[in-house]
Order: structure tokens, then C-alpha cells, then sequence
């Protein structure tokens, strides 16, 4: 796992787009390559090898729980944010081996503050990056 890749805050729906990379398990959103991703949702249902699926609003994703997150009671109807390695499973639903998970159900609006993070970082940083990238490739091309 190379930390120095920043765990990009998405959405489901943004990750149906992603590319996996031929080196490091990386995958590519947009010429950013990323290993891990920070989600946040509502966990929709448990599974009996204590993984769990949450719904984002725009798709849904596994979780895989290991270490203390599975002593953990986590309930259907929880939001939570979701930090960890990124998989896409072969004929299953993408999936998120967990780094950090937190309940974050007792804070009111939580759902549409993190639809607003999202976009800020979009247009902070994953925007800025990708005009950067433009510019070299216009300046290439002007050579």
C-alpha cells in the first residue's frame, strides 16, 4: 500500500468510472491514481462473516471488516465514513477493505455535508490537478 496515494473522498457512482492501473493495485479516476477511498453512507445490511454493505445514494459498496472494527455493533441504519483500501471483486460489488470506520449517526446533516466535501475537494484539488495535466499537454503539444 503506498500512503503517500491520498485517500480520495468519492462516491459510488464516481467509482463505476474508475480504472485499475497495471502496477501497485492503483486505480485511475481521471489520470489520479488512488489506492484508497474515503466514503461515507448507510450501512444496508450485515453478512455473517461481519462484513457490510452501505449505500452512499448514489450505489453501493462492501465493506470488509477486520481486527477491532469487527467487535464493533454496527446496525443497519447507521451512517458512517468509510476509509480504506479500494478492490474491485470479479463479478461482486466493488469493496473497501477498512483502515477507519466511524458512526457518525448523531450528527444532523451529515449526509448532505459530505455530498458538499466531496465537491469541495473535486474542485479544490482533483479539478486543479486535472488542468494542471491539461496545460502540460498543451504545452507538449506547442513543442
Amino acid at each position: 500500500m503506498d500512503y503517500s496515494l491520498a485517500a480520495l473522498k468519492l462516491l459510488c457512482v464516481q467509482l463505476k468510472i474508475a480504472k485499475e492501473t497495471p502496477s501497485q493495485s492503483s486505480y485511475s479516476l481521471d489520470g489520479i491514481l488512488f489506492q484508497r477511498v474515503w466514503l461515507q453512507g448507510i450501512i444496508v445490511s450485515s453478512f455473517d462473516d461481519g462484513n457490510l454493505l452501505i449505500d452512499d445514494g448514489t450505489g453501493l459498496i462492501n465493506l470488509a471488516l477486520s481486527g477491532n472494527f469487527r467487535t464493533i455493533k454496527w446496525d443497519i441504519g447507521m451512517y458512517v465514513m468509510a476509509v480504506g483500501a479500494y478492490f474491485i471483486c470479479e463479478d461482486e460489488l466493488p469493496m473497501i477493505k477498512i483502515h477507519k470506520m466511524v458512526d457518525l449517526s448523531p450528527y444532523p446533516d451529515r449526509e448532505s455535508i459530505w455530498y458538499l466535501e466531496v465537491m469541495e475537494a473535486h474542485k479544490l484539488f482533483y479539478q486543479a490537478f486535472l488542468e494542471e495535466e491539461e496545460q502540460e499537454q498543451d504545452l507538449e503539444m506547442d513543442c
